[in-house]
């Protein structure tokens, strides 16, 4: 098991869960962080931080696609081991949904 981050992060981005993570497995893309599920513990601490509820388990319904994507992006986004300040605009897009679909930046 592994912990992925999936589309609730989109535009909301807000880091509680970086700072938390005893092996620093965060890695930023423009408007989402992402899990590198090899170096992911699956200790859960940074399940709870997660103000949004972005962050899931690999073994809930739903979460191949997620578990996918953070595979890809970790092996090209840069890793983030300090908490920075989410966009100025995160409030309004905490509850919008298929987020991916309207948001998704690769960051290439």
């Amino acid at each position: 098991m592994t912990y992925i981050v999936n589309d609730k992060c989109i535009k909301c981005k807000l880091m509680d869960c970086v700072e938390v993570c005893p092996v620093d497995c965060f890695y930023e893309g423009k408007n989402m962080l992402v899990i590198k599920p090899d170096e992911c513990i699956d200790c859960g601490v940074c399940e709870p931080e997660c103000p949004v509820d972005a962050i899931k388990a690999d073994t809930e319904p739903g979460s191949d696609k997620w578990l996918e994507i953070n595979k890809q992006y970790s092996e090209i986004w840069p890793n983030i081991t300090v908490k920075k300040d989410p966009p100025s605009d995160h409030e309004k897009y905490k509850d919008e949904q298929n987020k991916f679909e309207k948001y998704f930046k690769e960051n290439l």
